[in-house]
């Protein structure tokens, strides 16, 4: 391993062949915001209002609660231990197993490039409301190439990007916004909406079932662990702003649930894929609808983009922290010697995603019947969902380890009720759909392969020494 158990020190990923510490606190806080208030808040809304009714925001409400709990295990141990790959470092150090890290890695890999598959599937959908000329596969290839150029230019441009992107994607959330303010005060708006668990059954299973469905949109902030090794000051900036970050998403993320249920029929917008969308038909500001949908969709297509970029940002950095650990083979862990970027990480992760895209397209052209989407999106939840159990876990057994004056401490009773929380909430997906873990298990195999694979490359590795292992100079720490 290039570090020893300790904390890494704050001057070291800067120099020599290692990853740039080059994004701020303010950076980050945007990365977090703009990767939690991605695309899922544009498309799961009206999922969300079937399963629940006019009280959906209760769902929101619940889900950002135990997330922003999770989130503030992750904002522990990324001050503990500020290096990249987030949740699979978090694992190794605490039970040292390479097989148990190996299979985190995979399950997030897993959930992480489905969910970039969907997403920029997601992207040539919209795309084609503007332009329905280009093939659905170009344009979405298209898209995942230039995003792989982005962050292969660098970090700083990534979260740069990324930052403006935010802006203009909640743009659009204060526009709903804004439009049920209006709707209020014309004296149009019924509160009782808010209160209505309109779905047969238990009411409180209606709400753990909307707040399994609004979960994907909360998802993302692992992500920012990630990036910890290229943070200026992580011990400072990643508490406040992965936190706080999750805290202002959610409370957006509520205030729109509660717009959308004041200014729609809940019918309407639960048959709806484009639930936000239907605020703006209603055509209550004095303004052209034509207009106002196509504005929509561009807002739409740079939430997408903003969260795809994230999720590529992600994947060769769980990739690069892993060769480090011994846990995925080393050429994972060069990094370009001018742009400082992981780039045999990232050109694997692009080609990953863009065999995806290709696949599922020719499974369609077949005559397929499959929602991919909604199944790849099941799919990440169940996967990240153990995981944040497990990061939660793992952030308490290792109290009492690598400790700093300059780390965070979450609130004990918080995460053990998160811990709750996330197992409640995956025991719920997984009976309400047995078929997701088959999926998962398909997933999980390819990975076991991988893994058959790795420990023989690993041995012959490990057996020639010093020459086997890495370059030294892409080596965190050994500068």
């Amino acid at each position: 391993m290039a570090h020893s158990s300790s904390t890494v020190d704050d001057d070291v990923a800067g120099e020599g062949g290692g990853l740039k510490r080059s994004i701020t606190g303010r950076q980050l806080f945007f990365y977090t915001l703009g990767d939690v208030l991605g695309s899922g808040i544009y498309v799961l809304i009206g999922l969300v209002a079937a399963a629940v009714g006019g009280a959906f925001w209760l769902a929101f409400a619940v889900g950002v609660s135990v997330a922003a709990i999770t989130g503030s295990a992750y904002a522990e141990l990324v001050t503990k231990y500020p290096q990249a790959a987030g949740s699979s470092l978090y694992v190794q150090k605490a039970f040292g197993n390479r097989a148990l890290t190996f299979l985190v890695t995979v399950s997030f890999l897993s959930a992480s490039f489905a969910a970039s598959g969907s997403l920029a599937a997601g992207f040539a959908s919209y795309f084609s409301e503007l332009w329905a000329a280009p093939p659905a596969l170009l344009v979405s290839l298209v898209f995942v190439a230039v995003l792989v150029l982005v962050n292969y230019i660098g970090i700083t441009e990534s979260v740069v990007m990324n930052m403006l992107m935010t802006f203009v994607e909640l743009s659009g959330l204060i526009i709903v916004i804004g439009i049920a303010i209006y709707f209020v005060a014309q004296g149009d708006a019924d509160f009782g909406t808010l209160t209505d668990i309109s779905v047969a059954g238990n009411p409180a299973l209606a709400i753990l079932a909307g707040v399994a469905l609004s979960f994907f949109a909360m998802t993302g902030f692992e992500n920012t662990a990630n990036v910890a090794e290229e943070t200026i000051d992580p011990h400072k900036s990643f508490p406040r702003s992965l936190v706080g970050g999750m805290l202002v998403a959610g409370v957006v993320y509520v205030l729109v649930s509660m717009a959308a249920a004041l200014t729609v029929p809940t019918d309407q917008l639960a048959g709806s894929e484009v639930a936000l969308l239907e605020v703006v038909k209603q055509g209550i500001l004095p303004f052209s609808t034509d207009v106002m949908t196509t504005v929509f969709t561009i807002i739409a297509l740079v939430a997408i983009t903003n969260t795809t970029l994230v999720t590529l940002v992600t994947q060769p950095r769980i990739l690069y922290g892993m060769a480090h650990e011994d846990v995925v083979p080393g050429v994972f862990a060069k990094v370009h010697p001018t742009r400082r970027s992981p780039w045999v990480g990232l050109l694997f992760s692009g080609l990953v995603v863009g065999t995806l895209l290709v696949t599922g397209t020719l499974v369609l052209e077949a005559g397929g019947n499959l929602d991919l989407v909604n199944r790849l999106a099941l799919v990440t939840v169940v996967f990240l969902l153990a995981i944040y159990a497990l990061v939660i876990g793992t952030c308490l057994k290792l109290r009492g380890r690598d400790e700093d004056e300059r780390a965070f401490r979450a609130n004990t009773p918080l995460l053990v009720l998160g811990l709750l929380g996330n197992l409640a909430i995956l025991y719920y997906v997984i009976d309400d759909d047995p078929a997701s873990l088959l999926w998962c298990a398909a997933l999980l195999a390819v990975g076991g392969v991988l893994y058959v694979v790795e420990l023989a490359f690993g041995r012959r590795s490990r057996s020639a020494g010093p020459s086997g292992s890495a370059d030294p100079s892409d080596r965190l720490g050994n500068h």
